[in-house]
């Protein structure tokens, strides 16, 4: 079952999709799905529809709310096209790490004040842009997150990034999973050796694999780099990261 429901948050109300199987009787335990920067769309919703049959309910908030409620790319229209890209840029600049932090009090209040969700540990996934995401959640409330992934990520450990993840990891306490695009511009592999040096040094239980001839955006059916073989391969690792730890 899916609807949309509205979280008060401090910056506004998040508009956001609840996911939770046909059959479900019970509160399942929590998933919260960050859009990459496409946000909400027909193959996200898929993404989050697969999650919640496996036994979760899933929290899919739209991250433009301060911008647009539901899609925010017109129909017919991507990624690609110059003025959607400029648009996109434009709202994404304003996610900065405390617009984030206040979006994820808003995201986890709700959680708890919903009666589709269990009490205890939840899990993250973000994708693209939203890949740091995942990850600063797990830091910022590491006694609530159990399990955070990032697919495709992008921009993770930039060198000279005053806001850089590598600086805040050392609080997660659940478990990390991080699947790469090979060869992605997004992500290259210096970031992803700072950044799993910086978790190595934490002493956090990470994996890090490299999705070898997928391409940036390797999940997004949308999208010209889509790669089915990786994208199945992606919900099952998520699959059993989430099944182990929730």
């Amino acid at each position: 079952m899916s609807r949309t429901i509205e979280i008060p948050a401090a910056d506004g109300t998040i508009d956001a999709q609840l996911l939770t199987p046909e059959s479900a009787t019970a509160p399942l335990p929590a998933v919260v799905l960050f859009t990459d920067i496409g946000g909400l769309r027909a193959c996200y919703h898929d993404k989050a529809r697969r999650i919640a049959d496996n036994g979760y309910a899933v929290l899919m908030p739209n991250i433009y709310y301060r911008d647009a409620t539901g899609p925010v790319v017109p129909a017919g229209a991507s990624f690609r096209d110059p003025q959607v890209r400029t648009t996109l840029h434009e709202y994404a600049g304003r996610l900065t790490p405390e617009a984030q932090a206040r979006d994820f009090a808003a995201l986890l209040a709700a959680i708890e004040a919903r009666p589709e969700f269990a009490d205890g540990p939840l899990g993250v996934v973000g994708y693209c842009l939203t890949g740091a995401f995942a990850l600063r959640m797990a830091a910022e409330h590491p006694d609530r997150v159990a399990a955070a992934a990032g697919f495709h990520s992008a921009n993770l450990a930039k060198e000279d990034d005053a806001d850089s993840l590598v600086k805040v990891v050392g609080n997660i306490r659940g478990r990390v999973y991080l699947g790469h695009a090979d060869g992605d511009e997004l992500l290259p592999p210096d970031q992803i050796a700072r950044l799993d040096e910086a978790l190595a040094g934490a002493g956090v239980h990470f994996t890090t694999e490299l999705y070898r001839g997928a391409a940036h955006g390797f999940t997004a059916r949308d999208a010209p780099s889509y790669d089915p073989t990786a994208d199945e391969l992606h919900h099952k690792r998520l699959a059993m990261l989430l099944e182990e730890t929730l």
